[in-house]
């Protein structure tokens, strides 16, 4: 499983770096299945079979020099064999930048590529890992490099980096190169994959069918999508034809196309062709491209980059040109510019001008930025290695399985804002103090890292983003328990064996446990001062009463990990009305996007919508299936059906029914009884030895797959067309003319099927003689429901799936899917990757920083990145909107109003104090679904001398209920005014000991 491309366990600067030694190759393809297809099922979801493959045969990776390597490390876990490299000796320094290093490591001082390689080799049992720690330097021979097909190289000196690059380049065929360095809040990525590379599939979408609703007998043919549908293509892409009626010459050819309208699009002459009757399906062909690199050597005065940030456009050259000075300064010095040195700031700046003037593009060098580089060069900042390692493991994938556009050349990722509010703070705040947390220190100083340290967190999931949110966390000091700091999770769930190519935290002895607790014991192990509590709930408004609002009160920040959008929602909510940040994040496959809530600075989740998913068409499911996701959908159905919700039925009944005969006599006195029929069909089919389980499955065949179509035809014959003209059935249903069942198979007498009108009297006699032949034991009463499992290869249960799909498919002349996409599909698998987990969580993780800063509104971004393509947006959060009441009135989605009242405070006391405190009066008042008082209905007036006590009538303990007030309109005829959450406290007394 692809551990998270695990960190960069970065040598040194200045160091000597010692070369990897090859690894014995192991060709992973005489075990497709099992552990690793299991462990592995949302990562092939994501590279699809083929590339999965290209993987498994014969590769060689070598990563030298260990900062950015541990989250490169444990991603490059899914290749054949790893050597990782790295010739110095842990330090105390590294505790805070490398979470495979332990205390231990540094008190034996172990070399670190020693200490970590155990942790990274258990991540994969089918990927061999060695170590080397030979010198690599300006004199090393590199043939040895010609036994690896990719090269990475972190924390290396450029001239290094430049002649190793150039002999992997000029290799036949050419040795994948790729450069990574993290210098203070400076990142940068270099890729160079030879001048000839080609990528199977440039995009890693999945192609869409459309289906076609007329094509065109012309100089150019014009294809017409069905329903409106957008097609999505471009001109000049190339797309395939099927299943058309008439126009059949198509069928199976591939043409170009040129687009028309966002519906329909050219393919070439069709005047020639017979004429379009139906049906039909086209879709896009991925077509080979080819990309072309240069070496580091010619990119360095013209380097290719990509912007991730559009807000400062001229950052990505700056960047390049400030980090080119850093090596520049390394080179000539043997070392980076001390923390907080003016002298050696100024110096860079020397070196920064002159390389300027080395560059095609002139760049204006922005002064201050280069002193802030200088002075924190010497740092790290441990979420912005993350985010880089998993965007460089990213390229490894690219330049080993020729999936994706690769980066060209260049990406540069910064992390300025983070300390632009620092830059007054004295040099004593950066300056080390001998812990773990002096890289982190160099960066953004001490009294950061204390509220850091002081930090109450509460996150809830601890999934794949949780498990590398805690890492990160761990690694920065959040949440100390000497510091009276505490990191909350909670998660329901247990470990699964897909869970381990992507949720780093566990290994495969973990399977079957809780998330939450293996997570934080994990975490411990990477840092033992942390202070965590570890829950296994679910939060929603059940758990109200455990995640109350009192509990929010004491918290500085929430974090979302989850994988659904209510859950998300919700969480939402309960921070918006508690009044605390949260950090949201999410992907799928390569992609993936990050999204920031601050009190009163933007808005929140729930300010924007997503569009629904499209839901499948009940009819379509039932009738009439058209591409493989519907007869897959209608197989999990018969699944759900035949093994879950009818054996609880069953259970049901005959835990409210004593005995079979009870039930019988009351059939026979009243001759029905609410449940009883389907559970005596049921107890009368039920299969007592294999054969008549056979006998029951051959019975099933023949109702699904034969008698189903032949009803269908009947209603609906093949010629039958709707309004429009176009077939009722655009598929054919002549399945039953392939195989016929032979009907004179018997079927045991408890299998009899009750079809005939008399089926109130069938089930009686049915159920007196189970009873009589001694049928009905109290074994027979019960039955095991099963729920659908995924991950476990042996319960069956996707093999159902698959065959009845794949039946079904059949039947409809629609392609089969795998094994593999009937998975996908059924198991509603979101593709998911090692390496945009990684970057989300560290993208999230340096906004963490900014929110414990009480950073301002301009400094906090958002993120969408799709590591395919490759392209990173960042943006700033979007700012809170405010209603306006009246003129001199608004709120925004944080702010609420508070009354506070007493035992005898009436609702006209309340309506009068919300007058007297806000300045208008309200003309409604609700609590939850229950209106308290609305004018035009009857006795509400009489309800204004009430007491609130008497009208909420709240819970033994309740404190204060949260009310929505309304306002009259300035202009009759309007609707009425809204307002902000009004707080009503019964007592003054109980603000202090707030209980929702």
């Amino acid at each position: 499983h692809p551990e998270q491309w695990a960190a960069i366990y970065a040598a040194a600067p200045g160091e000597q770096c010692t070369h990897l030694q090859s690894l014995p190759v192991r060709d992973l393809n005489p075990q497709p299945l099992g552990y690793k297809s299991d462990s592995l099922s949302q990562w092939m979801s994501v590279t699809q079979s083929t590339e999965t493959q290209r993987l498994n045969s014969p590769f060689n990776l070598i990563i030298h020099n260990l900062i950015i390597n541990p989250f490169i490390h444990e991603n490059y876990c899914i290749m054949t064999a790893v050597t990782l490299h790295d010739c110095k000796r842990c330090e105390v320094w590294d505790l805070g930048t490398n979470f495979f290093i332990r205390e231990e490591d540094v008190h034996s001082q172990k070399k670190r590529v020693e200490a970590v390689h155990s942790r990274v080799a258990e991540l994969n049992p089918y990927v061999q890992v060695s170590v080397a720690s030979d010198v690599l330097d300006e004199n090393t021979d590199l043939s040895f490099l010609k036994r690896y097909q990719c090269v990475v190289l972190t924390e290396t000196k450029l001239s290094l980096q430049k002649r190793i690059d150039y002999f992997c380049h000029s290799q036949q065929p050419p040795i994948k190169f790729i450069g990574c360095d993290v210098f203070g809040i400076c990142s940068r990525v270099f890729c160079d994959f030879g001048e000839v590379f080609e990528v199977s599939d440039p995009t890693g979408e999945e192609p869409k069918e459309l289906f076609i609703q007329n094509i065109s007998q012309g100089n150019p043919g014009v294809v017409t999508c069905m329903d409106s549908r957008t097609h999505g293509l471009q001109t000049g892409q190339s797309v395939c034809f099927k299943e058309i009626n008439g126009m059949s010459e198509l069928n199976g050819t591939t043409h170009q196309v040129t687009v028309l309208s966002p519906y329909s699009f050219a393919i070439g002459d069709t005047l020639s062709f017979q004429p379009y009757a139906h049906a039909g399906i086209f879709r896009l062909v991925k077509m080979p491209k080819i990309f072309s690199f240069e070496t580091m050597e010619q990119q360095l005065s013209d380097p290719r980059l990509l912007t991730p940030d559009f807000s400062k456009p001229e950052a990505p050259l700056q960047l390049h040109t400030i980090m080119l000075a850093l090596d520049a300064f390394l080179e000539q010095h043997a070392r980076l510019p001390n923390i907080g040195c003016l002298q050696d700031a100024e110096l860079l700046l020397k070196f920064t001008e002159e390389i300027s003037r080395t560059l095609k593009n002139k760049v204006c060098i922005n002064q201050e930025l280069v002193r802030s580089v200088s002075c924190c060069a010497r740092g790290c900042l441990s979420p912005l290695a993350a985010a880089v390692g998993g965007i460089a493991s990213q390229e490894v994938l690219k330049a080993l399985t020729g999936k994706f556009s690769p980066l060209q050349q260049w990406f540069y990722l910064d992390a300025i804002e983070v300390i632009q509010p620092l830059q007054s703070l004295p040099a004593e705040e950066f300056a080390p103090r001998g812990d773990r947390y002096d890289a982190l220190r160099a960066c953004i100083g001490e009294s950061l890292c204390l509220k850091l340290h002081k930090f109450q967190v509460f996150m809830v999931g601890c999934g794949a983003i949780g498990c590398e949110m805690l890492k990160n966390m761990a690694l920065m000091g959040v949440g100390l328990s000497r510091c009276s700091g505490e990191i909350c999770i909670t998660d329901p769930d247990l470990i699964e064996k897909s869970n381990l190519n992507r949720q780093f935290l566990f290994r495969p002895q973990h399977i079957r446990k809780p998330k939450s607790t293996t997570a934080a014991a994990a975490s411990l192990e990477i840092n033992p001062e942390l202070q965590i509590d570890a829950h296994l709930n679910k939060v929603c408004p059940a758990t109200e009463d455990m995640y109350s609002d009192a509990f929010f009160s004491r918290l500085n920040l929430v974090v979302t990990a989850l994988d659904n959008v209510e859950a998300r929602r919700y969480v939402d909510s309960r921070s918006v009305s508690n009044q605390k940040a949260l950090l949201d994040s999410g992907t799928m496959g390569t992609k993936g996007h990050t999204e920031i809530t601050v009190p009163y600075l933007t808005e929140s989740y729930n300010s924007h919508r997503d569009p629904p998913e499209e839901e499948i068409p009940f009819c379509t499911l039932k009738s009439f299936p058209a591409v493989i996701e519907h007869t897959i959908q209608w197989a999990r159905d018969k699944f759900e059906s035949a093994f879950s919700h009818k054996p609880s039925i069953y259970n049901m009944f005959w835990q409210s029914h004593s005995s079979a005969q009870e039930v019988l006599q009351v059939r026979i006195i009243l001759h029905t009884m609410e449940g009883s029929f389907q559970v005596i069909k049921l107890l009368s089919q039920r299969p007592t030895q294999w054969n008549h389980c056979l006998a029951l499955a051959r019975l099933k065949f023949d109702k699904y797959f034969k008698k189903k179509a032949l009803q269908l035809l009947h209603s609906f014959p093949l010629d039958t067309r709707l309004k429009d003209g176009s077939l009722k059935i655009t598929k054919c249903v002549y399945f039953y003319q392939h195989i016929e069942t032979d009907e004179t198979v018997k079927k045991p007498d408890q299998l009899k099927m009750t079809v005939s009108s008399e089926e109130e009297r069938q089930a009686i006699s049915q159920l007196q003689e189970a009873i009589n032949s001694s049928f009905v034991t109290p074994e027979r009463l019960r039955m095991t429901s099963l729920f659908f499992e995924k991950d476990d290869d042996s319960n069956g249960h996707i093999d159902f799936i698959a065959s009845a799909s794949a039946l079904r498919a059949h039947m409809y002349a629609i392609e089969a899917a795998d094994r593999l996409q009937t998975k996908r599909i059924a198991g509603k698998i979101i593709p998911a990757i090692a390496t945009s987990t990684a970057a989300v969580a560290g993208l999230v993780s340096l906004e963490l920083i900014k929110v414990a800063g009480s950073y301002g509104f301009e400094l906090f971004k958002n993120c969408f990145f799709n590591l395919a393509i490759p392209v990173m947006v960042l943006t700033e959060t979007a700012p809170v909107k405010r209603t306006q009441i009246r003129d001199d009135i608004s709120f925004s989605i944080w702010d609420r109003w508070t009354i506070f009242g007493h035992e005898d405070f009436t609702l006209s006391d309340f309506m009068n104090a919300v007058k007297e405190e806000y300045g208008i009066e309200p003309t409604m008042v609700v609590h939850g679904v229950k209106m308290l008082y609305v004018p035009v209905m009857p006795g509400h007036n009489k309800r204004l001398k009430l007491t609130m006590h008497r009208l909420i009538k709240p819970s033994a303990g309740r404190k204060y209920v949260d009310l929505t007030v309304s306002f009259a309109p300035e202009v009759d005829g309007d609707e009425d005014l809204p307002s902000p959450p009004v707080r009503y406290y019964f007592s003054r007394e109980s603000e202090s000991g707030e209980t929702a």
